[in-house]
């Protein structure tokens, strides 16, 4: 009996640590219960009840298919028919919409591991690096943010004309069409570094090259399109803007009243078919000082003057006009938080355009959804994580600094505990948000449009730089909250919710896309089965749904075996990849993804249609595949730069922080399951002998601490492609050379300390510049030492000082 468990044991630990396929498992199972009959007792009963239940199984499954579709496709097929939901073709738009990668082996429950590691590490070439170093740094060193956000409410005009006049409209756009021709992982730099500057600047600057008129054009437009407006675009000649939010119509885009009838007009004094348009659009960026308008509007042929049926609804479609067009008012501006960038609405009024200035002619009208849910599959995922990550490095770079530089009670207020313990959220999350961005960029430089994976990175990278400025925020204190030209933090921390809303408010992406389209895209199987269960053919319906199921019934029963062999083993069993740090993190993104891919199929299968209305449920869903996501990023981030040691407490920090938070979205599911006795019994599954994953501790929290605050390779490859002004009256430079300073004197305040100079009472009623004169009389400091505290004393006031106006300013600081 002991040699049956024992022989029975090990064949399941064979199947999940070899991938054995689920055919050849159940084969050797039969086998394997066959001998168990010769071991007597309770072992040869338990072995032939297991017969009857395997050999059976594994006829039905995999050698009988005329019973298989008799007596299990038929019925289920009838109930996937009810139970799942009716896909509109909006929906079907943004299902289909981009391409898969990384989060599909996620979903997968067994993640290939060489199809990640083996992806080059994101680099820039000779050209971006010297745009980055040349015009990039030479447009941070002119923007004041304080003159922007705080006097101007505007980018100066000669911000204006060099961001026009040195490519920075283009830095996607081919070159062919006048572009810089840059990749997404440059594009990302340049976003990231001017955002640490001025978010103005950033938003300014990634809008033309996100989802707007030139990223349609380049792949839809007509080539007299692409050949007169992308070379304009590009060179700053036209200033673009893309209107698709109306206000009866935001998250719900495809729900808009804006129209656009099919009509006989003038154009250019010559009879014309074009459309009839009305719309209103609002929390259009760009929209008050744009030449031209990018519209997403319905369009209707009522009178099948295109040759349609009579009141011919023929979908989204997508315009190029120019703003000076009769009937568009441009609006005044939108104030989104005291940014400063462009933002504003516009409305049209029986504004009549030729049928050739829709994006793409004729033959791309209505397509104009397809055509964004593509486009934003893509571009969703570079800019705002770049900027996300831009104010969480300076945030971890700022904060590292003002931590040692700041006393009180006559220590560093970085050796508190609770300083330290924000400092370690802070360079810890800083790495994960860059990883996740550094891969995303990595997926679309293999040609992938990896639309879950960006409203991963979008979503996540937004709420961990929320994290990160707030406690930055509270590490600075009172230097933190008094706004003025001194204040690095409060212009991130006042607009950290613009990113958090805007290109698929977070809330809507976590609860209805990551998980919900997510469960479609990503499932291997599961959309081939709703889409047979769509065939009006009977035959070929349940032919194509047997073949899926049948597939299907083995990928969540091997995913059921891994995940209770992954639990038990607290991962041991799982193959992992690589040694050491990558090895052990490896293994329990391989236990929870078995785990979330079994527990997301058995939820499919007992709520149907009904979990897309569960968005609490479907939330912690989305927070589960999220976070391996990250935690994933992490590990190729860690090792991408060589798994250096040194770097070893962030990447660890990082990885243990995602798969915690993973492993918690998983527990939560389990303890809010709609059939309570249901989630004790997959906890038992997923789970085995309890949650194992822990977060990080708070001896690796002091290190991760200890490495924000030092000055060095770490904290620099951690804050990467940030600006810091050369300019020593910026608070900025300011920052650094306090910080050496304070390193560098730091000797010297320890001997003096120790000796007690100047710690008495006289001494301590004296100025600081008396007590220095008064230590050199007596010999305790030399000229060189006494000028070294003098100099540190003058760059740490001038960096824990703050702003103050006179009364009359106040009413129009912040304005």
């Amino acid at each position: 009996m002991i040699l049956f468990l024992f022989a029975l044991l090990l064949l399941v630990a064979v199947f999940v640590r070899f991938r054995m396929s689920l055919q050849v498992w159940l084969s050797v199972a039969v086998a394997v219960f066959a001998l168990g009959l010769f071991s007597g007792g309770v072992g040869a009963v338990l072995s032939l009840l297991m017969l009857l239940v395997l050999a059976p199984l594994l006829v039905l499954l995999f050698h009988a298919p005329g019973l298989r579709q008799k007596y299990l496709s038929a019925p289920l097929l009838e109930w996937v028919k009810t139970a799942m939901p009716t896909i509109s073709q909006t929906e079907r738009d943004a299902i289909d919409a981009g391409t898969v990668w990384w989060e599909a082996e996620l979903f997968s429950g067994q993640p290939d591991w060489d199809k990640l590691f083996s992806v080059d590490a994101p680099a820039l070439s000779e050209r971006e690096r010297a745009f980055i170093d040349g015009p990039v740094e030479q447009l941070c060193a002119m923007v004041d943010d304080w003159e922007v956000t705080g006097e101007r409410n505007d980018l100066p005009p000669a911000v204006w004309d060099f961001i026009r006049g040195n490519g920075f409209f283009g830095l996607n756009a081919a070159r062919e069409y006048g572009g810089l021709g840059f990749s997404a992982y440059a594009q990302s730099c340049i976003v990231q570094k001017l955002s640490t500057r001025s978010a103005t600047v950033a938003v300014t600057v990634m809008v033309p090259n996100s989802l707007g008129p030139a990223e349609l054009l380049y792949h839809y437009g007509t080539d007299a399109q692409k050949q007169y407006y992308l070379p304009r675009l590009a060179g700053g000649i036209e200033t673009p803007c893309f209107g698709l939010t109306n206000p009866w119509a935001g998250s719900d885009a495809s729900g808009m009243p804006d129209s656009g009838v099919v009509c006989e007009g003038v154009h250019e004094g010559e009879p014309t078919l074009g459309f009839r348009l009305n719309w209103e659009k609002r929390y259009i960026t760009l929209g008050p000082v744009a030449t031209l308008l990018g519209l997403a509007f319905k369009a209707y042929d009522p009178d099948g003057l295109l040759g349609g049926g009579d009141g011919d609804d023929l979908g989204i479609t997508c315009a190029l006009i120019p703003t000076t067009t009769a009937g568009i008012t441009i609006g005044r501006r939108h104030l989104p938080l005291n940014a400063a960038f462009q933002n504003g609405p516009n409305r049209g009024e029986d504004v009549f355009i030729p049928l050739d200035w829709v994006i793409g002619g004729r033959e791309r009208i209505g397509q104009g959804w397809r055509m964004l849910m593509e486009s934003l599959a893509a571009g969703r995922g570079v800019s705002l994580p770049a900027a996300a990550a831009g104010g969480a490095k300076v945030a971890a770079r700022s904060s590292g600094a003002y931590a040692r530089i700041r006393e009180q009670f006559g220590l560093e207020i970085g050796k508190f505990e609770g300083v330290e313990e924000a400092l370690a959220r802070i360079g810890g999350l800083t790495y994960l948000l860059d990883a996740g961005r550094t891969l995303m960029t990595s997926a679309l430089a293999l040609g992938e449009k990896p639309a879950v994976m960006s409203a991963i990175v979008k979503q996540q990278c937004t709420e961990l730089s929320r994290i990160v400025i707030n406690d930055a925020m509270d590490i600075h204190a009172g230097k933190g909250i008094c706004m003025g030209p001194r204040n690095y933090l409060a212009r991130t921390y006042q607009q950290i919710p613009i990113g958090i809303t805007v290109e698929g408010a977070n809330i809507l992406t976590r609860g209805l896309i990551i998980f919900g389209q997510g469960a479609l895209r990503c499932h291997p199987h599961l959309l081939d089965e709703i889409n047979a269960a769509a065939l009006d053919d009977p035959e070929a319906a349940l032919a194509r749904f047997d073949d899926a199921l049948a597939q299907h019934i083995a990928h969540i029963t091997a995913n059921k075996l891994r995940a209770s062999a992954y639990a038990l083993s607290r991962g041991w069993l799982a193959k992992g990849s690589g040694g050491g740090l990558i090895a052990k993190h490896s293994r329990a993104v391989e236990h929870l993804s078995a785990a979330f891919a079994f527990l997301a199929d058995v939820t499919l299968f007992l709520l149907g249609g009904d979990l897309k209305r569960r968005e609490m449920l479907s939330g912690r869903f989305a927070d589960a595949l999220s976070n391996l996501y990250l935690a994933s990023a992490a590990l190729k981030k860690f090792s991408d730069q060589g798994e250096a040691a040194d770097e070893a407490p962030l990447a660890d920090w990082a990885c243990r922080y995602a798969l915690f938070h993973a492993q918690q979205a998983l527990d939560g599911i389990l303890r809010n399951y709609p059939r309570p006795w249901l989630g004790r019994l997959l906890r038992i599954v997923v789970f085995g002998g309890g949650r194992y994953l822990q977060p990080p501790d708070d001896a690796l929290s002091q290190r991760v601490s200890t490495q924000v605050q030092t000055a060095g390779a770490v904290r620099d490859r951690l804050t990467e492609h940030i600006y810091i002004a050369t300019d020593p009256a910026d608070i900025s430079a300011q920052i650094e050379s306090a910080l050496a300073l304070v390193d560098e004197s730091k000797p010297l305040r320890r001997r003096l300390k120790k000796e007690g100079a100047g710690q008495g009472a006289a001494q301590a009623s004296q100025t600081f510049d008396a007590r220095l004169a008064s230590l050199r009389e007596a010999g305790a400091l030399s000229a060189d030492e006494a000028e070294l505290l003098a100099r540190t004393r003058e760059m740490v006031g001038k960096v824990i000082s703050v702003d103050d106006f006179a009364p009359a300013d106040i009413a129009t600081t912040d304005a």
